[in-house]
């Protein structure tokens, strides 16, 4: 996790300028979880109401990046993910001002009641991603570790997440719907990629196999997947894995995604 800064520590001019647009901030309290920005806070302003306000600074290349490409997805994703209402560019920061879901982050152990919204949200994801966003195919990803017709295997035109661990998924505390938070990682791929990750999430999270591949049986975007390219799936996961952290450490990892091959 990067070191936050706190509300108070934000240049005087750039906390002015959020505060005329969203109102007067009466309280900031700093959110500890997360990877991928300085900044993280719950905002309560005068007449605003509750924001969720992250940043980073502009010479972190990395974080400006994947915080650009969430606030160009934003529009496009709005029904399962919160909106960006406010964007501001100022004192060697970029920030974005989120509508406030007040909820929890997902649960996605065994005998978890969150299993049927999360599901209701991966199938509200857009089938087809808008042409022109920044978002590369899901096989750059595994560049290296695929062949020529493995990687095409992998071509698609759904837009992907492909980070939806349980602090990317809020459930929302008056609806109980799931809403997706922080698109630093997306992709253009088949539609069963994002179901396969999450059913790989609940394996993490303490469910059995067979458990988890029922739950993803309830996809029809699985049911009906190329076996070719799920393979070509798992075995680039497990590769590109392996070769980062090596062959011991990886196999607990390469072993939930290796038991998606059971289900097809």
């Amino acid at each position: 996790m990067n070191d936050r800064v706190g509300w108070n520590e934000l240049p005087l001019s750039l906390r002015t300028l959020i505060e005329m647009a969203a109102g007067q901030v009466i309280r900031a309290d700093s959110v500890a979880d997360g990877l991928n920005c300085s900044l993280a806070a719950r905002v309560d302003t005068v007449g605003g109401g509750r924001l969720f306000l992250k940043g980073v600074r502009d010479d972190d290349l990395a974080q400006v990046a994947a915080l650009a490409c969430e606030d160009s997805l934003n529009e496009h994703v709005t029904g399962v993910s919160p909106p960006v209402l406010y964007r501001f560019r100022a004192e060697g920061w970029y920030c974005l001002a989120f509508g406030f879901v007040d909820g929890r982050y997902a649960d996605l152990g065994t005998g978890s009641k969150d299993l049927g919204a999360v599901a209701a949200a991966l199938r509200g994801l857009p089938a087809v991603p808008v042409p022109g966003l920044p978002v590369p195919d899901l096989a750059e990803r595994f560049a290296g570790h695929l062949d020529r017709t493995e990687s095409a295997s992998l071509k698609g035109r759904c837009l992907l997440h492909t980070d939806l661990n349980p602090h990317n998924i809020l459930i929302d505390g008056r609806t109980s719907a799931a809403w997706f938070l922080d698109w630093a990682m997306p992709a253009v791929g088949p539609p069963w990629v994002d179901p396969a990750y999450v059913a790989v999430r609940l394996m993490e999270c303490g469910q059995p196999a067979g458990d988890a591949l029922a739950w993803l049986s309830g996809f029809t975007s699985w049911r009906d997947a190329d076996p070719l390219a799920v393979k070509a799936f798992v075995d680039g996961t497990c590769r590109a894995w392996t070769a980062r952290i090596g062959e011991r450490d990886a196999t607990p990892s390469n072993e939930r995604y290796q038991a998606l091959l059971s289900g097809i």
